[in-house]
Protein backbone atom coordinates (compact mmCIF):
# COMPACT_ATOMS: atom_id res chain seq x y z
CA UNK A 1 0.00 0.00 0.00
CA UNK A 2 0.77 3.50 -0.96
CA UNK A 3 0.90 5.85 1.78
CA UNK A 4 -0.53 9.65 1.15
CA UNK A 5 1.11 12.96 1.96
CA UNK A 6 -0.82 15.75 3.02
CA UNK A 7 0.47 19.00 2.55
CA UNK A 8 -0.70 22.48 2.32
CA UNK A 9 0.87 25.39 0.28
CA UNK A 10 1.34 29.01 1.72
CA UNK A 11 2.28 31.72 -0.85
CA UNK A 12 4.62 34.65 0.15
CA UNK A 13 6.66 36.93 -1.90
CA UNK A 14 9.60 34.96 -1.09
CA UNK A 15 8.26 31.99 -2.96
CA UNK A 16 5.92 28.57 -1.91
CA UNK A 17 6.17 27.82 1.63
CA UNK A 18 5.23 23.77 1.95
CA UNK A 19 4.14 22.47 4.92
CA UNK A 20 4.29 18.33 5.11
CA UNK A 21 2.33 16.11 7.37
CA UNK A 22 5.26 14.26 8.53
CA UNK A 23 6.42 14.29 12.37
CA UNK A 24 9.92 15.42 11.84
CA UNK A 25 8.40 18.36 10.60
CA UNK A 26 6.65 19.56 13.79
CA UNK A 27 8.25 19.95 17.39
CA UNK A 28 7.41 21.37 20.82
CA UNK A 29 10.69 23.63 21.48
CA UNK A 30 9.20 24.61 25.31
CA UNK A 31 6.16 24.93 27.44
CA UNK A 32 5.47 27.61 29.91
CA UNK A 33 3.09 27.17 32.70
CA UNK A 34 1.36 30.22 34.74
CA UNK A 35 3.58 31.84 37.03
CA UNK A 36 3.76 34.96 39.26
CA UNK A 37 5.07 36.49 36.37
CA UNK A 38 2.97 35.46 33.31
CA UNK A 39 -0.34 34.76 34.14
CA UNK A 40 -0.99 32.23 30.66
CA UNK A 41 0.13 28.62 29.48
CA UNK A 42 2.66 28.78 26.48
CA UNK A 43 4.11 26.51 24.20
CA UNK A 44 6.28 27.41 21.22
CA UNK A 45 6.11 25.19 18.21
CA UNK A 46 8.35 24.45 15.31
CA UNK A 47 7.89 23.76 11.87
CA UNK A 48 9.37 22.72 8.67
CA UNK A 49 8.65 23.71 6.05
CA UNK A 50 10.47 23.98 2.38
CA UNK A 51 10.61 27.40 0.70
CA UNK A 52 10.30 27.01 -3.13
CA UNK A 53 12.28 29.61 -4.72
CA UNK A 54 11.59 31.05 -8.26
CA UNK A 55 13.88 29.01 -10.51
CA UNK A 56 12.82 26.15 -8.59
CA UNK A 57 15.53 25.91 -5.89
CA UNK A 58 14.41 24.61 -2.50
CA UNK A 59 15.60 25.51 0.92
CA UNK A 60 14.34 23.84 4.54
CA UNK A 61 12.97 26.35 6.91
CA UNK A 62 12.03 26.45 10.52
CA UNK A 63 9.45 28.96 11.78
CA UNK A 64 8.16 29.24 15.15
CA UNK A 65 5.23 30.32 17.08
CA UNK A 66 3.42 30.83 20.51
CA UNK A 67 0.13 29.48 21.17
CA UNK A 68 -0.85 31.30 24.40
CA UNK A 69 -3.73 30.40 26.71
CA UNK A 70 -4.80 31.91 29.86
CA UNK A 71 -5.15 30.02 32.92
CA UNK A 72 -8.68 29.10 32.47
CA UNK A 73 -8.00 28.31 28.66
CA UNK A 74 -11.11 30.39 27.62
CA UNK A 75 -8.71 32.98 25.29
CA UNK A 76 -6.72 32.21 22.91
CA UNK A 77 -3.70 34.21 21.28
CA UNK A 78 -0.79 33.19 18.61
CA UNK A 79 2.81 35.43 19.64
CA UNK A 80 5.21 35.23 17.40
CA UNK A 81 8.95 34.39 18.58
CA UNK A 82 11.91 36.59 18.80
CA UNK A 83 13.80 34.96 16.67
CA UNK A 84 12.28 32.38 13.37
CA UNK A 85 8.92 33.19 13.79
CA UNK A 86 6.50 31.62 10.94
CA UNK A 87 4.98 35.36 10.62
CA UNK A 88 7.98 37.62 10.58
CA UNK A 89 8.43 39.17 7.04
CA UNK A 90 5.13 38.86 5.96
CA UNK A 91 2.61 40.98 4.97
CA UNK A 92 -0.72 40.91 6.64
CA UNK A 93 -2.24 38.87 3.60
CA UNK A 94 0.55 36.53 4.07
CA UNK A 95 -0.02 36.46 8.06
CA UNK A 96 -3.76 35.62 7.45
CA UNK A 97 -2.71 32.56 5.08
CA UNK A 98 -0.25 31.33 7.45
CA UNK A 99 -2.98 31.86 10.82
CA UNK A 100 -5.79 29.73 8.34
CA UNK A 101 -2.87 27.17 7.45
CA UNK A 102 -2.82 26.61 11.51
CA UNK A 103 -5.93 26.50 12.08
CA UNK A 104 -7.65 24.59 8.90
CA UNK A 105 -4.74 22.04 8.78
CA UNK A 106 -1.68 22.39 11.27
CA UNK A 107 -4.29 21.92 13.95
CA UNK A 108 -5.71 18.57 12.47
CA UNK A 109 -2.80 16.78 11.01
CA UNK A 110 -1.05 13.83 12.52
CA UNK A 111 1.75 14.97 13.44
CA UNK A 112 0.33 18.02 15.42
CA UNK A 113 -1.26 15.55 17.65
CA UNK A 114 1.34 13.08 17.46
CA UNK A 115 4.12 15.36 18.79
CA UNK A 116 1.62 16.52 22.00
CA UNK A 117 0.99 12.93 22.94
CA UNK A 118 4.58 12.05 23.14
CA UNK A 119 4.99 15.54 25.31
CA UNK A 120 1.84 14.04 27.32
CA UNK A 121 3.93 10.67 27.74
CA UNK A 122 6.98 12.48 28.33
CA UNK A 123 5.55 14.66 31.14
CA UNK A 124 3.69 11.12 32.78
CA UNK A 125 6.83 9.53 33.05
CA UNK A 126 9.11 12.24 34.39
CA UNK A 127 10.26 11.68 38.22
CA UNK A 128 7.87 14.30 40.85
CA UNK A 129 9.68 14.94 43.79
CA UNK A 130 7.13 17.77 45.75
CA UNK A 131 3.69 18.35 45.50
CA UNK A 132 4.45 21.48 43.60
CA UNK A 133 5.79 18.99 40.46
CA UNK A 134 2.58 16.99 40.74
CA UNK A 135 0.47 20.72 40.20
CA UNK A 136 2.67 21.39 37.46
CA UNK A 137 2.15 17.97 35.63
CA UNK A 138 -1.67 18.35 36.01
CA UNK A 139 -1.85 21.80 34.48
CA UNK A 140 0.54 20.91 31.56
CA UNK A 141 -1.60 17.80 30.82
CA UNK A 142 -5.02 19.51 30.79
CA UNK A 143 -3.16 22.29 28.55
CA UNK A 144 -1.50 19.81 26.25
CA UNK A 145 -5.09 17.98 26.02
CA UNK A 146 -6.86 21.32 25.25
CA UNK A 147 -4.26 21.53 22.64
CA UNK A 148 -5.32 18.58 21.11
CA UNK A 149 -8.86 19.60 20.43
CA UNK A 150 -8.92 23.34 19.13
CA UNK A 151 -11.10 24.30 17.11
CA UNK A 152 -10.27 25.92 13.44
CA UNK A 153 -12.46 28.77 14.78
CA UNK A 154 -10.53 29.34 18.13
CA UNK A 155 -7.48 29.71 15.83
CA UNK A 156 -9.02 31.78 13.16
CA UNK A 157 -10.28 34.47 16.26
CA UNK A 158 -6.80 34.30 17.92
CA UNK A 159 -4.81 37.62 17.45
CA UNK A 160 -1.34 37.59 16.09
CA UNK A 161 1.10 39.58 18.91
CA UNK A 162 4.20 39.97 18.79
CA UNK A 163 5.05 39.91 22.64
CA UNK A 164 8.82 40.45 22.26
CA UNK A 165 8.23 44.17 20.60
CA UNK A 166 5.51 44.34 23.63
CA UNK A 167 8.03 44.17 26.06
CA UNK A 168 10.37 46.51 24.64
CA UNK A 169 7.93 49.38 23.86
CA UNK A 170 6.28 48.74 28.07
Amino acid sequence: MIDILDAKVVNTKYGLETYLDVPESVEIKEIHMPSSENQSHKIKFGIKYFLLREGKYYDSQKGYFWICMNHDFSSLMLSETETESLFAVKSEEEREATKTLLAEWFIQTNAYKEVINECIHQIKTENIRTEEDIEDRVDAIQFLEKLKVLTAKEIENASIENLYALQQIG
